[in-house]
């Protein structure tokens, strides 16, 4: 169980601090139930009510600072998937982002940077699904990880380029946002 003031990544909404434990005075709150009010970290406005039983949105401590530098330290290693049936990969990329596992959004991003990129060299266009999830994964990734680095999420592209050069080279240069 967590307590107040705990860092959580719930589901989509990325990273939460726990601001409450117990039952909301909320109209829509079954009061036989526990739940935990949160308060996302990029969405100051927003207050969600989590039951505390909740098996359906994942809900998981953010990675300790040492998680983050053994997971970019490893990012040069992490093979991309490709998938060549769009719906599949499509399907695959909505599964990927509703896992909040890490290591497997940053095998997402590091196989849509490479495809990109072979397609900007190609002079082709990047497929806007692609930018969808590669943004989306970015989102949810870089958050978590500007949290624990306690670095603006802005920065946290460049910090993993510096860390992690191999595969990163001129992603600067080279971003969705930038097209």
């Amino acid at each position: 169980m967590y307590q107040v003031d705990d860092l959580i990544v719930y589901g989509n909404h990325g990273v939460c601090r726990v601001a409450g434990v117990g039952t909301p005075a909320v109209p829509v709150a079954d009061r036989n139930r526990q739940y935990y009010t949160l308060r996302p970290a990029y969405q100051k406005d927003q207050v969600i009510y989590a039951p505390i039983d909740n098996n359906k949105t994942v809900m998981r401590p953010v990675l300790t600072k040492q998680e983050a530098d053994d997971l970019i330290e490893e990012i040069p290693k992490l093979s991309t998937v490709w998938i060549v049936n769009e719906k599949e990969r499509e399907a695959q990329y909505k599964a990927t982002i509703r896992t909040c596992d890490c290591k497997e959004l940053v095998r997402m991003i590091k196989t849509l940077y490479e495809r990109k990129r072979e397609r900007v060299q190609s002079g082709r266009k990047v497929p806007i699904i692609d930018e969808r999830y590669f943004h989306q994964a970015e989102e949810q990734l870089y958050g978590e990880l500007a949290v624990v680095l306690q670095i603006p999420k802005e920065e946290v592209s460049s910090y993993i380029a510096e860390c992690a050069k191999s595969w990163m080279e001129n992603i600067s240069s080279l971003s969705f946002r930038k097209l």
